[in-house]
């Protein structure tokens, strides 16, 4: 299936390389008219968010690569493989019966879980679930998957296909924290500040992960259990720092070659991708030539800017759920004001106000804290 997806990819690479490189053409030509230094500063000017996040992001995670490097030496030596290829990424490392939950269970797991959060934020999510605010079950013409919506004068409705998995409680928690971050703005701004922008978008869901996260190791019944929820903190973790700075990297390389002058071609986007890929992955992952055209499937080279948001909403949630198990009170008054806040201040602000500085390198480097010391329990439990 990998080989075959990149082979009909690899047909219209070059067609694939031109519509890529006008994007980037008509960011720089944009920047450049309006007087600013690059695509990246003209990018973030609107949400006033300094060029030195994303900056400091990939300058922190590429300092924590032999992490992630041992992490997928770890999945080549637990899958017993002698070439880990790309497609050995996705992979359970655990060969557990899967258990089920029912959404009645996965309910009470989240009011657990949440309590850290205070009474006023979980007697919301219950009259969530009282009022029938979540279409739970898969249904003839329903779309898949899973969002939060609603308006500003709805409730915040939330969809979900239901099918018992673990996958399952970790979705409903997920959009559960959008619904929350939606609810408490909309009720406390009016409707000019009713919103909120992409750099604050998942940090409340992603919170809401980490405390689920937290709560499920707490209650773990044995090392099978705590090991299958450490695979799949440490591969959301993979899949959200690593991968979306390993996008916001080859973004910002892109955007600077062309500046250059140096042309984007089939050719030189491959290469430059590979590069980035073996310094992310290391020696452990196979360099397969495939995987350097993944660039030409990734929608979110085309959105200027976009992707490095992700990393840095990981990392902020990362630190707001250090900061609410270890603080209690206090730092639940500050992250319900962040909820409350919606788009009132920049996001930056937001942020700050509530503890959480992404102009600095710590949450970056709690959230790798975090990672390690998952990382170095499922080593020990794989043993």
């Amino acid at each position: 299936s990998f080989n075959s997806i990149y082979k009909s990819y690899a047909a219209v690479r070059n067609t694939l390389a031109t519509t890529l490189s006008t994007q980037v053409k008509a960011d720089n030509l944009n920047a450049q008219l309006r007087g600013f230094k690059d695509a990246r500063e003209a990018a973030l000017y609107s949400t006033a968010i300094p060029v030195s996040v994303p900056e400091t992001l990939i300058e922190q995670v590429n300092k924590a690569l032999p992490l992630h490097h041992r992490y997928v030496k770890l999945r080549k030596e637990r899958l017993g493989l002698d070439e880990l290829q790309p497609y050995d990424l996705y992979t359970s490392l655990l060969n557990e019966d899967p258990k089920e939950y029912s959404y009645e269970e996965a309910q009470k797991i989240a009011l657990e879980a949440l309590k850290p959060l205070g009474d006023e934020y979980v007697s919301v999510v219950e009259q969530a679930f009282k009022d029938r605010w979540i279409d739970v079950m898969e249904n003839k013409g329903k779309r898949g998957g899973a969002y939060s919506s609603g308006s500003y004068d709805t409730n915040t409705y939330i969809l979900l296909n239901w099918s018992s998995t673990l996958g399952d409680v970790y979705t409903l928690v997920h959009e559960m924290g959008h619904s929350m971050h939606s609810y408490f703005t909309r009720k406390t701004q009016p409707r000019v500040y009713g919103g909120y922008g992409i750099f604050l978008a998942e940090i409340a869901s992603t919170l809401n992960e980490n405390l689920l996260t937290h709560y499920l190791l707490e209650q773990a019944d044995d090392d099978m259990e705590r090991a299958v929820i450490l695979n799949r903190y440490l591969d959301g973790f993979k899949g959200t720092v690593f991968r979306q700075t390993q996008f916001a990297e080859f973004e910002h390389e892109i955007h600077q070659m062309d500046q250059q002058g140096k042309p984007l071609t089939a050719d030189g986007l491959d290469e430059l991708y590979g590069e980035i890929n073996w310094k992310y992955y290391g020696e452990a992952l196979e360099k397969n030539r495939n995987i350097m055209r993944e660039w030409s499937r990734i929608p979110h080279f085309y959105y200027n800017y976009y992707v490095f948001q992700y990393s840095t909403g990981f990392s902020a949630a990362t630190a707001f759920a250090r900061l609410i198990l270890d603080e209690g009170q206090d730092a639940v008054d500050r992250y319900l004001g962040f909820l409350k806040a919606g788009s009132s201040a920049y996001p930056i602000d937001v942020l700050k106000k509530a503890g959480v500085d992404m102009t600095t390198a710590e949450p970056i480097q709690l959230a790798m804290e975090q990672f390690e010391t998952y990382l170095d329990e499922l080593e020990k439990l794989l043993q």
